[in-house]
């Protein structure tokens, strides 16, 4: 027989000195036994299609491609089984697994109480009677189920009453409900528990085990001081990986210039720091993944190094090495299985009375706090979503002895439903745009006389600073309209799961040695001064990713009763006319501001470089000349409510082009725009810096060649996006509309073969609810 025929044949397996094998088997049935057979030497590449003439290619005669081919197996079957349950709610496990470096840890330390509240209420009580059920009736499961079931249902208890961060912020990002207020609150409350169940739930695992092995030891009087050892090995773990760990990171972060990625040396160093951490956690009895979240967790969030250390890794671990992963741990688990009845009954009860409890004190602290009962039914649920990081724990727990298979088939049974249900179950109740129904008319066309105007002006980049300063200069604020104006600077969330929003203002702060936003502090801090008395002006960051942004905008709106937004257009033209970049990330925003905001929604495009706005000091002429074309109906009315606030400064002059169909007929819509023009076009007498013109267009072609003929002739234009309006002056243009953001009248004059510089501020009108009925909008904080 040749060497590589040789075959051998191995039926061993060795738990705690004793060797079971056909003649002393294992009367508890927690192991399995396999035959494994080896050939010698191992075949890894296979020889080729040509290279064999008996087997070719086939992959079962090496080890590479039977590799690949299991690999590919794997991909396929996980995403065809997404494909399908996807429409049907059910969330999918393996997008759930974040790195750890994403996690906020600091964010603890700024968790609000209420929930702190809902965190340890519903983490500590469902232990507690959990725990009490076990061990009231402990010598009735023992004896039912025999010593091993019966003596681990405690770990059952720990396993259903903790969450996981990593899981419940998937959940929220599959849901678009990340950087909502309820959201938010699910995710500090989350955070709370992650890691006091972690750290509970560690200390008991290093006990548990040492108590264990003394038991098979069979010592007298070891038992509570080899616990006590391995609790003093843990939470040496726990301080060395923090005390050295943290400050390293924080030092490499120091040492990295602002704006400039870490370096590849650096991140290096993190890696092999991360593998020592998961030795380090083994010596502590703990899994290799422990000790490797435990690192990731003091990873300094964000810039430069949490965003660096994903961007290298996140699409290697998420999309090639977890599914893989997670593969292998469901192949360890045998559900067909023989299952003792009594065991299902222990086991369900424990689940259903501990996730029962969890929910009802969810549900009564959110009721106290005054939140509606649907949002607290809400975060019950999202507490009590279990996910691949649950069912990955459960696998290990059974590797390490603390679970037999029957015990954790059922809770990965159990992982499916409970994941499942909180996803479809949120999703049915929540409604995220519900709060931002309009019931109140929240727009400038019908504000009170001398109102205050509200603006919420939004800036991604340093070059929206000076057009937004332009626009709110456009306002005119007095002492008798005064303008109160919330910048929100826009950032793209990288390296870390968690939103988060800063006020300036009341001087938040963040863990963080990042400075954010500080030249739109100083821009807008230089604009509130120059307008003193007449202007405030207040700051904000918000740091989520780009599609929940919209979110974070029309939430502060609503907060702050704003009348209208104005979003940077997501063009940027060349001082040659030329486009210089889009970023299509900032168009689907404003598509979907404009689908749900609050208030009136203005799209501000800047044509001509900034050294060309109308407030550099090279303009030769005196006056700013703002032009709005005027056809009818709500959005322009709101759009010359706008302009109005300028002919109160004596430096603006206003010329007002109402273009009329030679055809029209007299409608109710006619009827509020008549009323709405009565203040420009001298029905109550001229007034010096305005002009109003009336123009009949006949045919379509006549509006395309007006516009194109004034493009040049003014430096702001003030129009109406005129969404879903049907008439014969634009019907024809409609589809030509390059950017139907803008509209028509918008889209003419942003087009590229414009000859214009100046600014346009398209503005959609606020999009009212059908219903009559006015809801309770109050917010409720963290």
């Amino acid at each position: 027989m040749g060497t590589n025929e040789t075959l051998v044949s191995i039926r061993t397996t060795i738990f705690s000195g004793v060797v079971f094998d056909d003649h002393n088997s294992d009367p508890d049935r927690r192991f399995v036994f396999y035959n494994v057979k080896i050939d010698m030497p191992p075949k890894i590449v296979s020889d080729g299609i040509w290279g064999n003439t008996n087997y070719g290619a086939l992959p079962e005669k090496a080890t590479l491609p039977l590799l690949e081919l299991q690999i590919l197996a794997i991909f396929i079957i996980t995403q065809c089984f997404h494909l399908v349950f996807k429409r049907l709610g059910i969330p999918y496990f393996v997008s759930q697994m974040m790195n750890a470096v994403k996690m906020d840890f600091s964010m603890i330390t700024r968790t609000g109480k209420k929930a702190w509240t809902i965190a340890l209420f519903s983490l500590m009580t469902p232990t507690i009677i959990g725990m009490f059920l076990c061990y009231s009736f402990m010598e009735h499961w023992q004896k039912a189920l025999g010593d091993f079931d019966g003596g681990r249902l405690p770990v059952v208890v720990m396993s259903q009453t903790g969450c996981s961060f990593a899981v419940i912020a998937s959940l929220l990002s599959d849901l678009e409900i990340l950087n909502s207020e309820l959201g938010r609150l699910a995710l500090s409350s989350a955070l709370v528990m992650d890691v006091l169940g972690s750290a509970v739930t560690g200390l008991g695992t290093a006990v548990v085990s040492s108590l264990r092995t003394d038991s098979h030891d069979h010592s007298e009087g070891k038992g509570p001081k080899l616990a006590m050892f391995t609790a003093t090995k843990y939470v040496l773990f726990l301080t060395i990986v923090i005390v050295i760990g943290r400050p390293a990171m924080r030092w490499i972060v120091r040492n990295t210039p602002e704006g400039r990625p870490v370096k590849k040396a650096y991140t290096y160093v993190v890696v092999l720091m991360t593998f020592f951490a998961g030795l380090f956690g083994v010596w502590a009895h703990q899994s290799v993944l422990g000790g490797v979240v435990l690192f990731g967790l003091v990873v300094p969030e964000g810039p430069p190094l949490g965003s660096e250390l994903i961007k290298q890794l996140e699409l290697f671990n998420t999309w090639f090495l977890l599914p893989i992963f997670i593969t292998c741990c469901a192949m360890k688990i045998d559900i067909s299985a023989h299952i003792n009845s009594q065991l299902i009954f222990a086991v369900v009860t424990i689940i259903v009375v501990v996730h029962l409890v969890k929910m009802l004190l969810t549900i009564g602290i959110c009721s106290c706090c005054n939140m509606p009962k649907t949002d607290g039914l809400c975060l019950a649920l999202m507490l009590s979503c279990k996910g691949v990081v649950d069912y990955v724990t459960s696998v290990f727990l059974f590797d390490s002895m603390l679970m037999s298979n029957e015990a954790v088939s059922i809770i990965a049974i159990s992982i499916l439903v409970l994941g499942s249900t909180a996803r479809i179950g949120v999703k049915v109740l929540l409604d995220p745009t519900r709060k931002y129904a309009g019931y109140q008319k929240r727009n400038i066309l019908n504000m009170k006389p001398n109102a205050e105007l509200r603006v919420v002006a939004c800036i991604h980049k340093p070059s929206h600073i000076m057009s937004i300063k332009n626009a709110l200069d456009f306002c005119c604020p007095t002492t008798n309209n005064p303008l109160v104006a919330h910048v929100l600077h826009l950032k793209e969330l990288v390296g870390r799961s968690s939103p988060i929003f800063i006020s300036h203002r009341v001087q938040e702060r963040v863990d963080s040695n990042y400075n954010y936003s500080e030249d739109v502090i100083v821009a807008f801090d230089l604009f509130e001064h120059d307008k003193a008395g007449t202007a405030l002006v207040n700051t904000y960051t918000a740091i989520s990713p780009f599609r929940f942004m919209h979110d974070d905008i029309c939430y502060l709106a609503l907060d702050k009763l704003a009348s209208i937004i104005i979003l940077p257009f997501h063009v940027r033209w060349g001082e040659d006319g030329s486009i210089e970049s889009t970023d299509k990330n900032i168009r689907t925003l404003n598509a979907k501001v404009l689908q749900r905001a609050p208030c009136s929604v203005g799209i501000l495009v800047k044509r001509g470089s900034s050294s060309s706005t109308i407030y550099n000091n090279s303009i030769t002429h005196s006056m700013k000349r703002i032009a709005i074309i005027f056809l009818g109906g709500s959005d322009d009315r709101e759009a010359l409510s706008f302009a109005k606030r300028t002919i109160k400064d004596c430096s603006f002059k206003l010329v007002v082009y109402h273009l009329v169909s030679s055809n029209s007929v007299a409608n109710w819509d006619l009827m509020l725009d008549d009323e709405v023009l009565k203040g420009v076009n001298g029905y109550y007498g001229s007034i010096e810096n305005v002009s109003y013109e009336n123009i009949t267009i006949d045919e379509p072609c006549e509006t395309s060649a007006f516009v194109s003929s004034i493009a040049d002739q003014h430096d702001f234009f003030v129009v109406g996006r005129r969404n879903g309006i049907k008439s014969p002056l634009t019907t024809a243009l409609e589809s030509w509309t390059e950017f139907s953001e803008l509209g028509v009248i918008g889209d003419l004059l942003a087009a590229l073969d414009s000859t214009s510089n100046a600014s346009i501020l398209v503005i959609q009108q606020q999009q009212m609810s059908k219903s009559n009925s006015l809801r309770n909008t109050d917010l409720y904080t963290l």
